[in-house]
């Protein structure tokens, strides 16, 4: 990939990454975050297991835990959050994208644009020293809707969407980053 990006990276293109999954393996410390999680509110051991291809989240705490009541899932996901710092030697950077990030972060503007909440993407983002590699940070927008991130962050920084080459894993993000304008050819996709 870094020969293709070599050539479409100009000193007029902006960089927006994605964060989980794109620049930072999360899967493993988010799975044992809310493994640890469940059974300090249940108050007894959580016999779910790690699937690589199903990213344990708040959607699919539900499913997995059906008895769930209301208070014991607001629980878990606090809980989650507040021991997820001692999870955060199982993040893995993903060295595809996090060269990319090194090559051009001092020519570019760099942008994170995450789904995740500001304290644990700046968690996650200190533990690897890569907070100063941005220009602008884009988190999580608390929302009764889903907002897109790619959208907002265009609005916000007040530019074109044609310069953008965006580095993303997700399909419902990849579509969210061409329906607000960004070129399809510049959108890389990163395989985990």
């Amino acid at each position: 990939m870094n020969s293709n990006i070599q050539n479409i990276i100009n000193e007029d293109s902006i960089l927006f990454f994605d964060m989980d999954g794109t620049l930072i393996d999360t899967d493993m410390a988010n799975f044992l975050s809310y493994k640890k999680a469940i059974e300090t509110i249940k108050e007894s051991d959580c016999n779910i297991t790690f699937d690589k291809n199903r990213r344990l989240n708040r959607n699919l705490l539900q499913t997995i835990i059906p008895s769930l009541s209301l208070k014991e899932y607001d629980d878990i996901v606090f809980e989650k959050e507040r021991n997820y710092k001692d999870f955060l030697p199982e993040t893995q950077p993903i060295l595809q994208t996090l060269n990319i990030l090194a090559t051009y972060s001092n020519r570019n503007i760099t942008v994170l644009v995450t789904n995740c909440r500001k304290d644990r993407a700046n968690l996650i983002l200190d533990y690897h020293n890569l907070i100063n590699k941005f220009s602008n940070i884009f988190y999580r927008i608390e929302s009764t809707y889903k907002i897109n991130k790619y959208s907002n962050a265009i609005s916000l920084l007040g530019i074109e969407p044609h310069s953008i080459i965006v580095f993303e894993n997700e399909k419902t993000e990849i579509e969210d980053a061409i329906s607000a304008g960004i070129d399809p050819s510049n959108i890389k996709i990163i395989l985990n």
